[in-house]
């Protein structure tokens, strides 16, 4: 029997941070992977964008953090295996950890490679590591992978949200509308 202090829904700032959230993160993959594909003339302009939005995903993601951690939510079917309850949280910590280490390995790779921060004109984010050619070849790879796992993580989340609407037909999804 569930719990009828339980929360049906998440509440609407979460449902309304995780939709913005949704588009601004398949905004940036869009334009990560054609900044990777080196389009001409454009590169600029992608990454004029691209700054901008990972800083505002960054505070996006820790202000959702904060409203999930003090707000109840709704609890997971009560039929779903361990594992798979084990694989839902695992995902979430996952795509959490990944929105907020994107932004910050992002950051971490313009200030070590001397590159200004600029998010729009007359506003610029202080380095926060000192010029090192080494150091930003690393964590530009690491920005990579870490674009890499989320995309996976995404494609996972999406897939488990219909597997859960056309398959089990519980209102997980239901709970995110």
């Amino acid at each position: 029997m569930s719990n009828l202090l339980q929360p049906q829904k998440f509440s609407l700032s979460l449902r309304i941070l995780h939709w913005l959230m949704a588009v601004l993160v398949l905004a940036m993959l869009i334009i990560g992977i054609l900044m990777a594909s080196h389009c001409a003339g454009y590169y600029a302009t992608l990454l004029a964008w691209h700054r901008p939005i990972g800083i505002l995903l960054l505070i996006l993601v820790f202000v959702r953090l904060t409203i999930r951690i003090l707000s109840k939510i709704p609890a997971l079917p009560e039929d779903l295996s361990s594992s798979q309850k084990f694989a839902a949280k695992a995902s979430h910590v996952g795509l959490y950890g990944l929105l907020f280490l994107m932004p910050l390995l992002g950051w971490g790779m313009l200030s070590a490679g001397n590159y200004p921060i600029r998010l729009f004109p007359g506003l610029e984010l202080p380095a926060f590591l000192q010029g090192n050619q080494p150091l930003w070849h690393l964590l530009r790879e690491y920005h990579s992978w870490a674009a890499f796992a989320l995309f996976v993580l995404i494609i996972l989340h999406i897939t488990a949200a219909l597997h859960h609407k056309f398959i089990r037909r519980d209102k997980i999804l239901d709970q995110m509308l």
